[in-house]
């Protein structure tokens, strides 16, 4: 199939099927990369592209034409020249060989490439791989490695049964193929199940070293104003690791959580993270709620309430200031307009005019 008519859409899942958020379990750390190319760079695809991320922090990015890796995070860029990265830099290599193979062996199973006299010139079709490893909390790991062809899911290697699962009847050549080769699946295996953790706690101790064990700078609440009413926000800012629990106290007593706006934790771009809550409130109830922060690096709970700024007190006392005046005035002239209409208009040497 081609895919220049549709080109747009299946940029759109290429895009979706990259940057789908991995789920991770409380205390659970992650290693994946993502893989992705054309097979007509001309579509303004690469050819190969490959980005690496630690938990959601992009670490590391490689593409086949310049065949260099290239370091994304701070904690890494002082180790460009350890045992570390070197052998992560034969890995991305090592992949981008892999993958171009992988890539010709799928099309021409779908029969996508085009035979002429001279040569075997291929159509345009988009190739995806996800791989990579969790550890979780209690020391366990667990693997993962996906391919998706034009947008869809294509395959899923098994590691215990050294098996390829077919996620549609076209995939079945492929895997039939690839399960002959018992070499590349105790390899792939063996990655997932022992290199991918080892290598996941490697970078996890650099970021330890660099980031030290960061809490939050600041815990705020703000108040906002909206067409569907006044809300609360609570935000913390700049810390490590990502564990954090952020929740709602009404008159010291936690709300319920369908009460609560669902908690957002963002990367920061320099290894920490941030992170919001907000609340819909009643105006004039903003004092009875508060925000409690818990961390790994805090002692205890941090609590926050939102509280009016100076400004704005003053501005409101400004504002109650000029209201009083401006009815005391109007007070003054009714009183004055009465006695003159009861005086005949004069008042002392000064005389108020009626229109005719």
């Amino acid at each position: 199939m081609d895919l220049s008519a549709g080109l747009p859409v299946r940029l759109l899942l290429l895009l979706l099927w990259s940057v789908a958020p991995q789920a991770l379990r409380p205390g659970s750390h992650s290693l994946r990369y993502l893989f992705m190319g054309a097979s007509k760079p001309d579509l303004g695809l690469p050819f190969f592209e490959a980005l690496g991320y630690v938990d959601d922090q992009l670490f590391v990015s490689y593409n086949h034409e310049s065949r260099r890796a290239e370091p994304r995070a701070p904690w890494i860029l002082g180790q460009t020249s350890s045992q570390l990265w070197l052998q992560l830099s034969q890995s991305l290599k090592g992949w981008d060989y892999m993958f171009i193979v992988d890539f010709w062996t799928i099309m021409g199973n779908y029969n996508h490439s085009k035979v002429t006299k001279l040569r075997v010139v291929p159509e345009s079709h988009i190739l995806q791989v996800i791989l990579g490893c969790e550890v979780h909390e209690d020391n366990s790991t667990s693997g993962f490695w996906k391919y998706g062809y034009d947008g869809q899911d294509h395959l899923e290697f098994c590691p215990k049964t050294l098996n390829w699962s077919a996620a549609e009847p076209r995939a079945w050549a492929t895997k039939m193929e690839w399960e002959e080769h018992r070499i590349r699946a105790r390899q792939s295996r063996d990655y997932l199940e022992r290199d991918c953790p080892e290598q996941l706690k490697q970078f996890l101790e650099l970021q330890r070293g660099i980031l030290g064990q960061q809490v939050p700078t600041l815990v705020k609440v703000t108040r906002h104003w909206a067409s569907t009413g006044t809300s609360l926000r609570c935000q913390a800012l700049n810390f490590f690791p990502q564990n954090i629990t952020m929740r709602w106290l009404k008159d010291s007593q936690p709300l319920d959580a369908k009460d609560v706006n669902p908690e957002n934790v963002l990367p920061n771009g320099d290894g920490t993270y941030q992170g919001w809550l907000t609340l819909a409130v009643a105006p004039g109830e903003e004092t009875r709620f508060s925000c409690q922060v818990e961390h790994p690096g805090l002692v205890q709970p941090l609590t926050a309430t939102w509280e009016p700024s100076r400004s704005q007190d003053m501005i409101i006392g400004i504002i109650s200031g000029i209201t009083i005046c401006a009815i005391f005035f109007v007070g003054i002239l009714i009183l004055v307009l009465r006695k003159r209409k009861a005086s005949g208009g004069t008042m002392g040497d000064y005389v108020l005019t009626e229109c005719e």
